[in-house]
This record gives C-alpha cells, structure tokens and sequence, in this order.
C-alpha cells in the first residue's frame, strides 16, 4: 500500500478481497459500495495528488490525496479535534455525565433492515427518554441537554447499536430563570430512564410498522412477537460517574467521536485469508483479546457498520439543540455565570490543525529537517470519490 504507516492496514485488507468479497455480496448499498472503493483507494495513485520538493536540500517526495469518506480509518484525525474543539465551547458547565442507550439483541434484525428509519427513532427515543425523566420533578426537574453519538459495533465488530451521550450535570428551570444542579453522583435514576426508553422507542417502531415506514424481518409476522420479547428483557442504560475535569473530558470525547468500527492500529496480523485483530472484552473486566476472524466473514461485520449516505449520527438534544444555541444555551452560560471558551481550531486550515494538536510542522523536510516541502507538481485523478 502506498503511504501505509501501520504494519497491517483496513484498505490493504479490503483491497485484497474486493472481487472476491463484491462478487459473492450483491446486496451492499450504494453507500457500502462508495465506503469501499473510497477507503481502497485512500492515499494512492488514484485519489491523485502532488509531488513536493525540500526548499533546502532537494529532497523530492510524494503525497497522495485521502478520501475523506467517514469510515475510512485515515481520515478521521484532524475531523475529530475540530468536533470535539466545538463542542467544549457548548457546554455550560464542568460536570457532565456519560450515558449510553443499548437495545436487545431480539432489534438487531429489524435495525438492520431499516437503518436509517430505525437509527432515526433509537435517537429520537433516547433524546425524549432523557428529557422526560430529567423534567420529572422527582427526579431533576429541569431541561437537560445533550449532545448524542450513534455507535453500531462492539469490540469485536459484532453489532450493536447504541447511543453514547454527553450530558451536562444540570438542566434549565421551565421559565428559564434558574439554573438546576443535578446530584453529585447520579443524574436521573437509570432503571427508571431503561423503562421510559424502552417504552418510547418500543411505540415508536410499533408505530412506524404500522405506517409501513419499517418493515418487519421474514420470520417476524407481527410486531407484537418483538414487543413481547423486549418486554420480557431488562433494558440497560448506562451512566458512567460524571467527568469534572474538561480535559477529561475533551480527551474522552475525541476517543469516541468520528471513530470507525475498527481503526488500523487494532489490526494485528493478515495471512492465510485471515484477520487478527485486538479487542476488549468487557465481560471479562476489560480484558485484552485477540480474535482471528476469515477475511471474508471480517469484511462482512466491518462493512454492516457504514452508515447510510447523509445519515448523521452525531446530534443534540435540549437546550444544547442548534435552534436553542442563541436562547437556552446562551441563559445556561449566563445562570452558571460561565463564559463559554473561545474555539481554538474555527476557521484554521488542516495543516494549522495539526501542527497546533502535533506540535509538528507537516511541512517540514523529513530528509533534512530544516527545509519545507514546496510543491512542485500535481497529479489529477480522473473521478474525485464521494466522501460518503
């Protein structure tokens, strides 16, 4: 592979099975399909891109174009610290809880049939659970905000749809004049927001069934089958201990922001139409694993993580919404009696981006160390790829 840093990379597996693997899957999507061919072709000859030559000593290199698609491992960096730069300037205060959505494996089906209508209503679900249990009296009594990520693997690339949300350790009184501290330890009780999530995304698929807005696997002929089967399961929703510390938390965020379902340095190893790969294996404390999957069969779970074309999958919710920035957001900062903090990377250039999060000048001849790389000539690429 040309430019290729690690020692095993995605693409390079991807590249090697491509006639086989799009032979014997005739079912993938038209984003599937440009997800593909974008990662495939990232920073090769046939993105394009430029030689550049040491303004000191001559040095000539060569760089290729990256793909920008969103799951391709490559072209995430600079993307993630501009996000997670934004949204340290929204929120209001240091304390902020970590809350994860999960649905049971008995959904798995049905979501996968219907990504972008399920995924749609499991955000819509998890963002209303929220809101309805932080406006309880009994519990907060306040509008919370939120800022929430779609993730549909786990460790081992098996799916799983969930959604992670950042939420601020407080919410906004009803008449906007007060600002509500959530308790030290906790933010709503989480058995109670497992009920009402389960039985707000459970309507919302029943409804969208009903309007033929989903339809229903093959071997399910009623919704009522599932209903009951999520209805006989306890739903978990997660609540880590707040973050106090806005580095901890800008750091945790840039970990689970703009992630692909699995980055190259997890790769370990591609022989014998093979894949290893590490993995966490959180029913076991954490432990560090190493699974070895067939080739084929690791394509095949990677690929049932991209998204569908203009999916998005970061969104917000509350006070923290985009319409609610100038009024909600803006009365938050001014009841904690906080100013919010000036965006570092808005406006600046990829290159700026890096060398301020590096402390490394890209441009500097890797050669000599002394001079700057200085374009000398540009490769075009016949057909720029979609970046999906």
């Amino acid at each position: 592979m040309e430019n290729q840093r690690q020692h095993v990379e995605l693409a390079e597996i991807l590249s090697s099975h491509k006639d086989q693997f799009l032979s014997t899957h005739t079912d993938l999507s038209m984003s599937q399909l440009k997800a593909y061919d974008a990662i495939t072709a990232c920073r090769t000859a046939e993105m394009g891109g430029h030689k550049s030559a040491c303004d000191h000593c001559g040095h000539v290199q060569q760089s290729y174009n990256s793909c920008r698609n969103r799951h391709c491992p490559k072209c995430q960096y600079v993307k993630k610290e501009r996000w997670v730069d934004k949204v340290m300037t929204r929120l209001p205060v240091e304390r902020n809880f970590h809350v994860v959505f999960t649905i049971p494996a008995c959904l798995h089906q049905l979501f996968l049939l219907n990504q972008a209508s399920a995924y749609d209503l499991l955000f819509k679900a998890a963002g209303k659970a929220l809101s309805q249990c932080a406006q309880n009296p009994n519990f907060l009594g306040a509008q919370p905000g939120a800022v929430a990520i779609l993730h549909t693997w786990g460790q081992n690339l098996s799916y799983h749809p969930h959604i992670h949300m950042i939420v601020p350790a407080g919410g906004l009184s009803e008449d906007q004049t007060e600002w509500v501290p959530a308790h030290k330890s906790f933010f709503v009780p989480v058995k109670a927001l497992s009920m009402v999530f389960r039985g707000i995304l459970c309507r919302l698929l029943e409804q969208a069934v009903a309007s033929e807005d989903i339809r229903l696997p093959d071997e399910t002929p009623h919704f009522s089958l599932l209903k009951r089967q999520c209805y006989a399961k306890k739903w978990v929703v997660y609540c880590e201990k707040p973050f106090t510390s806005s580095i901890r938390l800008a750091k945790y965020l840039g970990n689970y922001t703009h992630r692909v379902a699995i980055s190259n340095q997890r790769i370990l190893d591609h022989k014998d139409n093979k894949v290893s790969f590490g993995y966490k294996d959180y029913r076991s404390a954490g432990i560090q694993r190493t699974m070895r999957l067939d080739a084929m069969e690791f394509i095949r779970r990677f690929m049932r993580h991209i998204l569908p074309s203009g999916f998005y999958k970061i969104r917000y919710f509350g006070f923290m919404a985009l319409c609610n920035m100038k009024t909600k957001l803006a009365a938050c900062f001014a009841l904690t009696e906080t100013e919010p903090p000036m965006p570092r990377f808005e406006g600046l250039p990829a290159l700026d981006v890096w060398r301020s999060i590096t402390g490394r000048d890209p441009l500097q001849c890797t050669k000599c160390k002394k001079g700057r790389m200085i374009p000398i000539a540009v490769q075009i690429t016949a057909e720029p790829h979609d970046p999906g």
